[in-house]
């Protein structure tokens, strides 16, 4: 009887022994499925820092030749670019003849080339460059905000009517053309003026439109309306025994003092005063001429003849349309 109790315990001791043993393996593997390893946690280190060097650090440099790529965290783009490097996918270049490189133009040289091409197509009927280079230009002076590039109706009207006069079929009479093109020119429309000089090669003359100064047109009447200012004071004065304030007797009698001095200007010490500015057409330094008489000597009338003061190449401006010229070559 003891001896079948006993070997009982030692089934019982061997059997709780066993699962003993299997719960503290099961917690041990349980616990290193689930908790983080040194292993593991070097490995997730390796493998972000891996991610994270995908792409360059922002101010990376790449050079190869002689240009040069940058990268800022986001895009990159090429610094070796010099001011005067003109990229034809992106803008409008003019090509060298010897070279057959790009160069780039200016706003401004743009603007003159997109004016000379219209007014010789439209006034000369000369084509000097094809249609998909003007297409590409106009683009180019859009896209850089140029106003040259939208014409209103009156200016395409005026063009037309200079390609009509040429052909010998005119569409408006002298009177009709004049009146377009001074109103162009009031409204600064770069179409009719020209304040730019233009040489043509066939002939040597070389031409620009002048511009009235009226500033200086109206200091010729400073004098006269100072004169008479004074004398509208003085009687002023004289009558009211200065019981009026000067500043209120001279804004009552402005309409008489302009009117009169003006007169008196016009009719006695400048008569049909007109004074006109621009660049010389050969060498662009800038020239200031007066039609009319002074003080009953005669001046110039519709014609001007001077020479620069520069250069002191003879130019030729006609008052009613401004446009001055030199001789032929």
């Amino acid at each position: 009887m003891s001896a079948t109790a006993t070997k009982k315990s030692s089934i019982v001791l061997a059997l709780w022994a066993t699962t003993s043993l299997l719960q503290s393996s099961s917690s041990n593997i349980c616990c290193s499925a689930f908790s983080p390893s040194p292993f593991t946690t070097s490995t997730t280190r390796r493998s972000t820092t891996s991610l994270n060097l995908d792409g360059p650090d922002p101010g990376t440099k790449l050079v190869s030749n002689r240009k040069e790529i940058a990268f800022d965290g986001s895009r990159f783009f090429e610094t070796g670019l010099e001011e005067e490097d003109c990229i034809p996918s992106q803008e409008y270049c003019l090509v060298d003849p010897e070279s057959g490189a790009p160069i780039r133009l200016s706003v401004e040289e743009k603007e003159r080339m997109f004016l000379d091409a219209l007014q010789s197509y439209y006034v000369s009927g000369r084509q000097v460059m094809d249609d998909s280079e003007f297409d590409a230009l106009k683009e180019d002076l859009a896209w850089n905000g140029s106003e040259v590039v939208n014409l209103n109706r009156k200016e395409i009207t005026y063009l037309e009517a200079m390609q009509a006069y040429i052909r010998g079929e005119p569409i408006m009479s002298d009177g009709e053309y004049d009146e377009l093109r001074d109103e162009l020119r009031e409204n600064g429309s770069s179409i009719a003026v020209d304040t730019e000089p233009k040489c043509y090669i066939e002939s040597g003359v070389c031409t620009v439109t002048f511009q009235q100064d009226k500033f200086r047109n109206n200091l010729l009447y400073l004098p006269m309306l100072s004169i008479i200012g004074f004398l509208w004071l003085g009687i002023g004065y004289e009558i009211l025994g200065g019981r009026v304030n000067p500043l209120l007797l001279t804004a009552f009698g402005a309409p008489v003092i302009g009117t009169v001095g003006k007169a008196i200007t016009d009719n006695f010490i400048f008569p049909d005063n007109f004074v006109a500015y621009g660049p010389c057409p050969t060498c662009e330094a800038e020239n200031r001429i007066y039609f009319g008489g002074i003080l009953g000597v005669e001046g110039f009338d519709k014609q001007a003849n001077f020479k620069c003061t520069n250069c002191k190449t003879e130019v030729i401006v006609m008052k009613r349309s401004l446009r001055a010229s030199t001789l032929p070559k």
